[in-house]
């Protein structure tokens, strides 16, 4: 089967197949010479024994803490260890995983959503709705590799070199209802929360707005430590990075006329504040 079958429709690679799946015939190797079962491994790494099947025949991508921990218990001398980068690249699908990189490093993140809650906001609840409802329909092993991916990106905001993080987004999303009114009203919670975080400023973008300079769609900017702006246009089968000058100047001036017709952080916040209490 050719690398481009084993992808999904937007590139990710399919449940066993690619590096999973040479990751799991790995762990399993290494199981098998410890002369561990499978609910032992679990046991002592915190994982259930079916976890531990879906990540030996590639069916589920596990996070960089088990992988070290597996390590460890197997005595593998870092061989686990050395998949951690190819592992996370696999979480995502391969129009992100560029883009997934530059974030994790990156020394400021400014984005505009227009359609869901951005994903450095999203609960876990809010992300499963939000690939539960995509189309083609995902399996089910699909939607829980991409709702820990999600969650993982979210380990940014707790890290030592702390970025500049910035969101504008529309008003109409924190009234959509996505998933019911216990998945917005913890989301709602999750934003007020995050928005009271000193380096990340939440601005909301009000419907009633006459103008607005950001029709086009969802986008990020991306300032690196090395002075690198970049900018990410995420479209449906389309989604890129930009690197040239005259992309990114244009993207940054959108930003900054959305910033300045956007409510305050302040307000923004309050009104977020507001319709929890209508939830």
């Amino acid at each position: 089967m050719s690398e481009e079958a084993q992808e999904d429709q937007d590139g990710q690679e399919a449940p066993g197949s690619g590096i999973p799946l040479v990751f799991g015939r790995v762990l399993k190797r290494l199981r098998v010479q410890a002369g561990l079962e499978r609910a032992e491994l679990g046991r002592r790494t915190g994982y259930s024994a079916a976890t531990i099947t879906s990540y030996e025949v590639g069916r589920r991508i596990p996070n960089a803490k088990f992988i070290r921990q597996a390590d460890e218990v197997l005595g593998a001398g870092g061989l686990l260890i050395d998949f951690i980068e190819d592992m996370e690249r696999a979480q995502y699908p391969a129009s992100f995983r560029d883009a997934a990189k530059l974030e994790k490093e990156a020394a400021g993140l400014h984005m505009y959503d227009a359609l869901v809650i951005n994903g450095l906001l999203q609960t876990k609840e809010y992300a499963r709705t939000v690939f539960t409802n995509w189309r083609p329909l995902l399996d089910v092993d699909t939607v829980e590799q991409r709702v820990a991916a999600r969650l993982a990106r979210q380990e940014i905001f707790e890290r030592k070199s702390t970025p500049t993080i910035s969101f504008v987004m529309e008003e109409a999303l924190l009234r959509k209802g996505l998933g019911g009114q216990a998945v917005m009203r913890g989301q709602l919670e999750q934003i007020l929360l995050t928005g009271q975080r000193r380096n990340v400023e939440i601005q909301i973008m009000p419907s009633d707005c006459e103008e607005h300079p950001a029709l086009s769609g969802t986008f990020t900017l991306i300032s690196t430590a090395k002075g690198r702006r970049i900018a990410y246009v995420d479209a449906d089968k389309g989604s890129r990075l930009y690197s040239d000058d005259q992309t990114v100047r244009e993207m940054e001036e959108r930003y900054g006329i959305l910033r300045a017709q956007a409510l305050t952080p302040r307000k923004s916040l309050a009104l977020v504040e507001k319709l929890l209490g209508e939830t």
